[in-house]
């Protein structure tokens, strides 16, 4: 399908509002980039099944592919932070805008919502309003703040498709229909080769140490984090000059964004687009920056210091709300500070280099992480999270519009 060009509410024009519905639509919304990889599995089991639904909305370059009419790009709204989200009102508005059209003009058969709860719960109201049965996948964190939050959900979704299981009873405890998927990482997080062959691909030397550098899918972590990451690889290749360092693109960005800083930090870094997975691999250690990846590596058992930060009135504002002892999911998972976390000031170039540096010298040190990482995994459940997301959801498609 075509993407469409959507000028504002008054304006809309796509195929999903002008053709006669002789199949199902689906609206389905991802607001970034690991929504948009979890949103193009689910399209894709959902039409394995019923290849008569159509899916329109927002989402990225995988959920294009997969074949959704995507009205809205959501790299546009991959931001986190108070202040961030004030800087895109405008991106977001637009979206909100040009969904709202739809739903109260031709309503979908079914609105399947992932992540991004801020925006989402408001495209929920609208999607009640008009009768429309909504299905949300992948929870807002109501375990970690705003709690009261499951109350707002239970009277906006029909289902919650939750991908931890202690996410349960949150919403069994307010009587909220609820089901536990598995997290559909546990079948996605797979390397396409053996560390050999993918060093070789790479261009790496196999004999000499390798440090991945992951400073995430949004342009503001770039602008936020990635000096300060690159600050770090320079001290470690001081104390270690052998060591290699790889760094993947993520999707949602392209090659322009990097460069300032890649130039002014003068390092050799291999950057690699796509094969997050086969980089992920060949790494004896990981810089990342907080975020789904954290749990994507957990997946791959490499030893990682996780770095977080906002504007400080984000996580002045953050620090009062949140009500869980870690910052990265694989931490949440575990139950206990399984890897690193360096917060806001203590996100800082030498604390950063010294957890990587005692990672690659304390074999005791890494083999304790990756066998902690293990259980991470094993908690998360068994695969086929993506099939059984789409069997709920065509369920709830053929039942029809809520009364």
């Amino acid at each position: 399908m075509r993407n469409a060009e959507c000028g504002g509410e008054g304006s809309i024009r796509h195929s999903a509002l002008r053709t006669p519905h002789l199949q199902k639509r689906i609206m389905i919304v991802a607001g970034e980039a690991s929504g948009d990889l979890h949103g193009a599995n689910l399209v894709k089991e959902a039409t394995r099944l019923d290849p008569s639904v159509s899916f329109f909305g927002i989402g990225g370059p995988r959920m294009r592919e997969a074949g959704v009419e995507t009205l809205v790009d959501a790299s546009q709204m991959a931001v986190v932070g108070l202040v961030e989200v004030i800087a895109h009102f405008n991106v977001i508005s637009h979206a909100y805008l040009t969904l709202k059209k739809i739903i109260t003009s031709e309503p979908p058969d079914l609105l399947i919502l992932i992540d991004y709860p801020d925006f989402n719960l408001r495209i929920a109201r609208l999607a009640r309003k008009a009768g429309v049965k909504v299905l949300y996948y992948i929870s807002p964190q109501v375990w970690a703040w705003r709690v009261g939050r499951v109350k707002k959900i239970g009277r906006v979704v029909d289902r919650m498709a939750v991908v931890f299981p202690f996410e349960l009873p949150f919403y069994e405890r307010e009587g909220v229909p609820v089901t536990f998927v598995g997290h559909p990482l546990v079948d996605v997080v797979r390397p396409t080769g053996d560390r050999a062959s993918a060093q070789a691909s790479f261009g790496l030397d196999p004999g000499r140490r390798t440090v991945g550098l992951f400073p995430g899918s949004r342009r503001g972590e770039i602008k936020s984090l990635l000096p300060t990451i690159l600050d770090s690889a320079k001290l470690l290749k001081e104390r270690f000059p052998d060591l290699q360092f790889i760094l993947p693109l993520a999707s949602s960005l392209t090659r322009s964004d990097l460069d300032p800083c890649l130039a002014a930090a003068g390092l050799e870094i291999k950057v690699v687009e796509g094969r997050g997975y086969d980089v992920m691999q060949v790494c004896d250690a990981i810089i990342t920056v907080s975020g789904t990846v954290t749990l994507e590596i957990a997946l791959m058992g490499v030893p990682m210091v996780i770095i977080y930060r906002v504007s400080p009135f984000t996580y002045e504002v953050g620090r009062r709300l949140i009500r869980v002892d870690h910052i990265g999911i694989c931490n949440i998972v575990a139950g206990e500070r399984v890897v690193p976390e360096l917060i806001q000031h203590d996100a800082e170039p030498a604390r950063i280099a010294a957890e990587i540096a005692s990672m690659l010298t304390d074999a005791g040190r890494a083999a304790a992480i990756k066998t902690s990482l293990h259980t991470v995994r094993e908690k998360l459940g068994e695969g086929g999270c993506s099939t059984r997301v789409a069997e709920l959801a065509l369920a709830m498609l053929h039942k029809g519009r809520t009364e």
